[in-house]
Formats: structure tokens, C-alpha cells, sequence
């Protein structure tokens, strides 16, 4: 493969593991509007953003169920990830209202595609105006444009109903539906999954991010057709509600169960160490680092990258740039596996 060949990017997801990933891909894009870092150099064609609709919590489920409409939370957060990382607008779009009235909490971006919506009557069209307001170049699309719900049985018997229980859920998850199941998904997300030279899954919720694009009807069996190189990107923390306990083996055997067999062909994991400090205070809410199993995960028949992946701060948190090289050297290595191909693995930050 030659370098920096320009390759068609989708990566499906939701929350702020989907946001983080794009903010590292958009400097990637040919063309981009947004001035790009030195020593990065284009890869990516176009790049599109797959987002789970069934938040129905904070200012997303609340607009949903006064107005009925889809929850705008997470889409909101993909357009500004993909804009300008300092423009006025992406600012604005993230503004949230303080005080005491019935503004309270909710988001400037929410109410403007809620707003948007209304005017249109069209869900896409409100987000197509709005990614041209903030300038992004990348696209954004729901999975569904039904009024979809999530629905869990947990492993003690119990059922729990909407995204905000699933997530404070203290028992182990044993299968995850979509109320209703014969939801439709977006023609344009089977299209480009079909066009795509490189998928990516995560990180995110599992539960509550991840699984509910793949459960739209079509999704999982149009990726698993899919030639295009297919990359699990694994979460960093276990997730109080979600996955306490799960090792990374057991994040993909979830989603295997749930879709029908296997989806991917690589999985990016971080071997940087997290600081006892920043530890301490994750354990104390039940989350701890997702353990590696090595010897289990060579029996998923995938191939592994391990790379420092860690952003700096006091928050456990992927870092988009280091991530995006992650993905981008998996890439070259899938597509030539067998050539010595340095120049094309190394960091991005160490091309000339």
C-alpha cells in the first residue's frame, strides 16, 4: 500500500468514545477546513459517523419525550467533535442553560436540531444544515430514524427498560433488544458501510453506545459482508452498570452473541499504564482498567494492536490524535502484511 492513500472511514458508535475518535480522524480528511497539526499528513477520503439514538436521559430524553423526537445528544457531540476545535459556534453548540426553569440542562446544540427538525420536518436535513453551519466535512447519520428504545435481561432474571436503568444496571447483562425490533435503519449508513475501506467499532458503552447501532436490522450483517478492514477499539475503564468485571475478550464475545458470529478483523488495545492516583478514584465508583487476556483473545482469531493510547489529565481518557494513528497503523498493516513498511507504520508525528 502506498502511504496516505485515500481510504473511505466509517466509525459507528456514540457518547464521547465516538466524539474522541473523531476528533483525532478529522485532521485526517483531505481538504479538511480545519487547520491541520504539523506532520499530519491526509488519509481519509471522507469520513462517516454512525450514532445510537436511544439516549433517553438529561436534555436528550427529555426533548424526546415532550416532543418526540429523536434524542440529539449524542449526534450533537459528533458535529462539534468534527468542527473547528475553537470556533465560536462548536462553543455554542455545547452551551448548556444553568438556573432553575424549564431550560435548565438542556443543551444550545439540542434545542437548535430539535428546532431544526420542526422547521425541516426532517431529521437528516437538520443535521445536514447544522454539520454546514459548524463547516465539518465529515457526515453524520443516525442508525435509525425510529423512536427506538433499548430493552436488557439482566443474568439475575430481572429486565430493565430504557437507556438510563440499563446503565445503572449492578447485574450482569445477558442480552440487549431494540423496542421496537423491526426498526428501519438509514439507507445511507448501509451505503457507506458498503463503500467503506476501513469500519471502526468504539470505544464507548458497550451496552448503551456500541451494541444498539449493531441490533438495527442490517447493520451487523452488512458489516459482516463488508471486504473493508473492521476495528474494535476496546474501552479503557470497565463501566459501573455496564461491564464491571469484563475482561476485553468479553466486550467482543457480547457483541458476537448479540449479532450472530463475528464482525472484526482487528482489535486496538492501551498497554500504557494509568496512574495509582487517577486509579484511586475510578475504583472507588466500581471501574476499574480493562484486563487484557492475551490467551483468550487469540482464540476470537483477530489480529492485536497494544499502544500507548492514554490522554493526559486527571480523566481516563482515549487521546484522539494517538488514537487515530492507532487505527491508521492497523490499516497499513492489514493492507500489507507482509511488507517491511516502516514509513508507512510509524507514528504520524515522526514523518517527515
Amino acid at each position: 500500500m502506498t502511504p496516505y492513500n485515500l481510504q473511505n472511514v466509517v466509525s459507528i458508535g456514540g457518547g464521547t468514545g465516538l466524539s474522541c475518535l473523531l476528533k483525532g480522524l478529522k485532521h485526517r480528511i483531505a481538504e479538511h477546513p480545519v487547520i491541520v497539526p504539523p506532520g499530519i499528513k491526509p488519509w481519509i477520503a471522507r469520513l462517516t459517523a454512525v450514532v445510537t439514538v436511544t439516549d433517553d436521559g438529561g436534555s436528550s430524553g427529555r426533548l424526546r419525550d415532550e416532543l418526540r423526537v429523536l434524542p440529539p445528544g449524542d449526534i450533537r457531540n459528533c458535529m462539534v467533535a468534527l468542527g473547528a476545535d475553537e470556533s465560536l459556534l462548536a462553543q455554542l453548540f455545547q452551551y448548556r442553560f444553568a438556573g432553575s426553569g424549564q431550560l435548565q440542562g438542556h443543551s444550545f446544540g439540542n434545542l437548535f436540531l430539535t428546532a431544526l427538525t420542526s422547521v425541516t420536518g426532517d431529521f437528516l436535513e437538520a443535521i445536514r444544515v447544522s454539520s454546514d453551519v459548524l463547516a465539518i466535512k465529515g457526515r453524520i447519520y443516525p442508525a435509525t430514524l425510529s423512536d427506538v428504545r433499548l430493552q436488557a435481561v439482566l443474568e439475575d432474571g430481572g429486565a430493565l427498560f430504557g437507556e438510563s436503568l440499563i446503565s445503572k444496571s449492578r447485574s450482569r447483562i445477558a442480552s440487549l433488544s431494540l423496542i421496537p425490533p423491526d426498526c428501519r435503519p438509514v439507507p445511507a449508513v448501509l451505503e457507506a458501510i458498503r463503500q467503506a475501506d476501513l469500519i471502526t467499532v468504539g470505544p464507548g458503552s458497550l451496552f448503551t453506545s456500541l451494541l444498539p447501532n449493531l441490533l438495527v436490522p442490517g447493520v451487523a450483517r452488512a458489516l459482516r459482508k463488508s471486504p473493508a478492514l473492521k476495528i474494535f477499539i476496546c474501552n479503557l475503564m470497565s463501566q459501573p452498570g455496564e461491564t464491571i468485571g469484563f475482561t476485553a475478550t468479553e466486550h467482543i464475545e457480547a457483541i458476537y452473541r448479540q449479532t450472530g458470529g463475528q464482525l472484526f478483523d482487528w482489535m486496538i488495545l492501551n498497554d500504557q499504564p494509568i496512574s495509582p492516583t487517577v486509579l484511586a478514584r475510578y475504583w472507588k465508583q466500581g471501574s476499574a482498567p480493562v484486563i487484557t487476556d492475551h490467551e483468550r483473545l487469540a482464540t476470537l482469531g483477530l489480529e492485536i494492536s497494544e499502544e500507548p493510547l492514554l490522554a493526559r489529565g486527571r480523566v481516563v481518557r482515549h487521546d484522539p490524535n494517538l488514537l487515530a494513528e492507532a487505527v491508521y497503523r492497523a490499516y497499513c498493516r492489514w493492507k500489507s502484511p507482509g511488507a517491511n513498511a516502516e514509513e508507512e507504520v510509524q507514528p504520524e508525528h515522526e514523518r517527515s
